[in-house]
């Protein structure tokens, strides 16, 4: 096997396709003629002396060889990146690249705040700021494709490591003004006789509050469903009703007291965790290290901040 094919231009080409799961997409994207990029599939396999992907009929899947080759390559680039980064820094120059992926409840205040907060101080630092599903966080920082996750989570994931971990309660969040605002704690059942607004089904925080209603055999019938947490939160800033959040999404609105976010009691309520995410086993960039430091010093403010706040209360 000649080593040095791993590091020129079928790779590239390679770990386009396994992004893509096709030739034909993966050659529109490197703006070259597919048969280029079949070429250097092939090129790839024969040094290695092994195939590399799975052929199927709707596309290309990469086989356990193939996981090894991405894997290597996706390494290796981070590492020349983090190198780059490193000599950048020697030089006087303050440059770098954070790239993060978040679900839709975080990209709304928390991490654009984050990002402004950290750009103070780290003016030539560029971010890309991916919003995705909580199962996709994950796995674009398993893929390489991101170096941080900030995302909820049931369980652990594999070759993810944890730079953050803060339990991430299910709220009942009402309007400022609405009867259930000053309550200590609500339960589900309690909910049930008001307007409620949920996510999607395939959304894990429906499927929890649907367990936690199956196990206490309650009926609701939604009158606001939506895949977007912001819209719901906004119903029930609004007054339609009772939508259900994590805090830490809606601290700003906490703040401007334009909504009460009520503790609920439901075992299920409470199961979740808000992790900050990066790729077990990376070395990672001096930007990136950097930003994970000032996201942990953010929510360890936020933690007081509620610490704070409750007891006023």
């Amino acid at each position: 096997m000649n080593a040095q094919v791993l590091q020129e231009m079928a790779v590239r080409y390679f770990l386009e396709v396994a992004r893509c799961g096709s030739v034909s997409v993966a050659a529109e994207r490197l703006d070259v003629a597919p048969s280029a990029v079949s070429r250097q599939i092939a090129r790839l396999e024969r040094e290695l002396g092994t195939l590399l992907f799975e052929r199927r009929a709707r596309g290309m899947m990469l086989n356990a060889a193939g996981e090894l080759l991405a894997a290597h390559a996706k390494r290796a680039h981070q590492d020349m990146e983090r190198v780059a980064g490193e000599i950048a820094g020697l030089r006087g120059l303050r440059r770098g690249l954070v790239r993060i992926a978040c679900t839709e409840g975080f990209a709304h205040d928390f991490v654009p705040g984050a990002i402004a907060a950290f750009h103070e101080q780290h003016a030539g630092i560029r971010y890309t700021v991916d919003v995705c599903s909580q199962r996709e966080v994950p796995q674009r920082v398993r893929d390489g494709t991101v170096d941080i996750g900030i995302t909820l989570s049931l369980v652990s994931h594999r070759d993810v490591r944890v730079e953050w971990r803060m339990a991430a309660p299910v709220r009942a969040v009402v309007a400022a003004g609405h009867p259930l605002a000053r309550q200590a704690e609500l339960s589900l059942a309690q909910l049930m006789a008001y307007p409620l607004a949920v996510p999607h089904a395939e959304s894990t925080l429906r499927q929890l509050i649907d367990i936690s209603c199956s196990r206490q055999q309650l009926q609701f019938e939604p009158v606001f469903s939506s895949g977007s947490v912001n819209a719901l939160v906004a119903f029930a800033a609004a007054g339609g009703g009772v939508a259900f959040c994590g805090e830490l999404a809606i601290r700003h609105r906490l703040r401007w007291s334009q909504v009460a976010a009520v503790p609920l009691r439901d075992r299920e309520m409470n199961e979740r965790h808000f992790e900050v995410q990066t790729l077990a086993g990376r070395v990672l960039p001096e930007a990136v290290t950097a930003f994970v430091a000032s996201l942990r010093q953010r929510l360890e403010a936020d933690t007081a901040w509620e610490g704070a706040d409750r007891g006023a209360a």
